[in-house]
């Protein structure tokens, strides 16, 4: 039996934390109805400090990248501890809405940014390369852990301590795990050969390595059609991604559900999503990226519908575990085939450059969930728009180009 490769305490540290960071981010939902009474905010104005929060966390992806490059991982990640804490607490003494917009809006975003998968993309992409697709899979599982556990243990929180003292101890928590984290287990630098290196280190052979084309620049990059595709189908995600965690668990509620109805409804998406990550882990190396991820957009598009509809518990919990075995997967997947057409060496500043589509996306629909639910009454102006978002992005997906050449001998 080989040695234990140690990338993937790297895949497990990160999936933890973002568990922790990304639980939050598509968790706003348990916050927004406790935090607009009492601060007598109107669901426009709440949504619209969402809305600026949702931009300031794609802003600070490339900004991310660019510190990882230069500082290393292990320095952004304390980063985001010391980020996060400091707009915790300012958070929970705001007394108007700027201040609110400055420190739940734009400090905590750029904290949970410090700390998001994206963050966590080019460390692994470089401690993996015949197992990337899995080990990308793998981080992506603690999104959807953090949507699982964090909207009811969140929910619960707020009902027993209020949402002043669960966003603090949400902040110690996560720099309880950062800390360790950091100092013991990032490593920028990955062995010769990486997870292919246990394979050939003990007899010699020589190291199975993929030839393909020279990578490009990155203005070459920026330039091609297949990134700006990707770009599309990311803002389609970022859309309904934050739709769904800042407006679901009070669109299920308007729809008659309870709080903890609501939230274990949501919250089973994100559990379903775990078990969904594994296998679409396991295919994304074996079969054509594109078409698993034009499937995950589809059938999640198909799902937003359903959301809208349902109108007993068991509707509720059947779209759920239906949605959520194809709700991860696209940004992992995404990542992949940026690292594909494009190498590693380019894949943190250009994932953080189309994670901006995605947050882009978010803005609007945390935004429009919130004022056309004013407006018109319903929430199926903007659930029906990430719905079609969905589909649309499925078939650009279907045109992506097929991944680089398979690994031959060197």
């Amino acid at each position: 039996m080989g040695r234990w490769y140690f990338g993937w305490n790297i895949v497990a540290a990160s999936a933890l934390l973002t568990l922790l960071s990304s639980g939050l981010r598509l968790s706003i939902g348990p916050f927004f109805l406790p935090i607009a009474h009492d601060l007598g905010f109107s669901r426009s104005l709440l949504a619209g400090i969402v809305a600026v929060g949702m931009i300031c966390y794609g802003l600070a992806m490339p900004v991310a990248g660019h510190l990882i490059a230069r500082h290393g991982t292990r320095a952004v990640v304390l980063a985001s501890a010391v980020i996060i804490n400091a707009a915790a607490w300012w958070s929970v003494v705001a007394a108007d809405a700027t201040a609110f917009m400055l420190s739940f809006g734009v400090l905590l975003s750029i904290g949970l940014a410090f700390a998001s998968p994206v963050a966590f993309t080019p460390i692994i992409s470089h401690w993996f390369t015949r197992q990337r697709g899995m080990a990308l899979f793998f981080l992506s599982t603690g999104s959807m852990a953090g949507l699982a556990i964090m909207t009811p243990v969140l929910t619960a929180s707020i009902e027993a301590f209020g949402w002043r003292a669960t966003l603090v101890g949400f902040a110690a928590v996560l720099t309880l795990m950062a800390i360790p984290v950091a100092l013991f287990v990032m490593r920028d630098e990955a062995p010769a050969g990486t997870d292919q290196l246990p394979i050939t280190a003990t007899d010699g052979a020589p190291v199975t390595v993929a030839v393909t084309a020279p990578a490009p620049r990155l203005r070459e990059a920026l330039r091609s059609t297949p990134f700006w595709m990707i770009c599309g189908g990311l803002f389609a995600c970022g859309f309904s991604m934050n739709l769904l965690g800042t407006h679901g668990v009070p669109m299920l509620m308007d729809h008659g559900f309870d709080a903890h109805t609501s939230s274990m409804g949501i919250g089973l998406i994100g559990f379903v999503a775990i078990f969904g990550t594994l296998v679409l882990g396991r295919w994304s190396d074996r079969l054509p990226r594109r078409n698993i991820l034009a499937a995950i957009y589809g059938v999640r598009g198909l799902g937003f519908f359903a959301l809208v509809l349902v109108g007993t518990h068991w509707e509720l919990y059947v779209a759920a575990s239906i949605g959520g075995l194809v709700w991860a997967g696209s940004i992992a997947l995404s990542s992949a085939i940026l690292a594909d057409l494009y190498g590693v060496r380019l894949v943190g500043v250009l994932y953080g450059l189309a994670y901006v589509g995605h947050q882009v996306g978010g803005m609007i629909s945390a935004w429009l969930g919130g004022w056309g639910y004013e407006r018109f009454g319903t929430h199926w102006l903007s659930f029906g728009a990430a719905g079609l978002l969905l589909l649309a992005a499925a078939l650009v997906a279907l045109k992506l180009p097929m991944r680089r050449p398979a690994a031959v001998p060197a």
